[in-house]
């Protein structure tokens, strides 16, 4: 097991879900985001009524390390009272994306975040 996840977040418009990829990585607390481009159709309890909305789907790719801080970006940036933030596992990976993963999400210490 990786200490790599994928997280899933739905969001109500696709100027949304970009607005809050785009922080994500921008921010390094993914590495990737994908936006599904066609909605998907979600049927949910809320407020003791049955729902049914079109929303839009971000995979998003990250580390158990910055989930907190990941979990935190997207609650600040979503429109929803409580957004689905879903973390999954990701067992096993190719070395190299996994590495990638790993240096995209990375402090950068370019920019004097972090000094040796």
């Amino acid at each position: 097991m990786t200490d790599k996840i994928v997280v899933l977040v739905t969001c109500e418009s696709a100027k949304g879900a970009r607005r809050i990829a785009r922080a994500l990585v921008e921010k390094r607390l993914a590495a990737c985001v994908n936006i599904l481009g066609v909605p998907v159709h979600s049927i949910y309890r809320w407020k003791r009524k049955v729902e049914s909305a079109r929303e839009f789907l971000l995979v998003i790719k990250s580390s158990r390390k910055r989930f907190a801080a990941l979990e935190s970006g997207i609650k600040n940036l979503h429109s929803y009272d409580v957004p689905e933030i879903i973390a999954l596992s990701i067992e096993r990976g190719s070395r190299d994306y996994l590495t990638w993963l790993t240096e995209s999400i990375r402090p950068d210490r370019v920019l004097g975040k972090s000094h040796d």
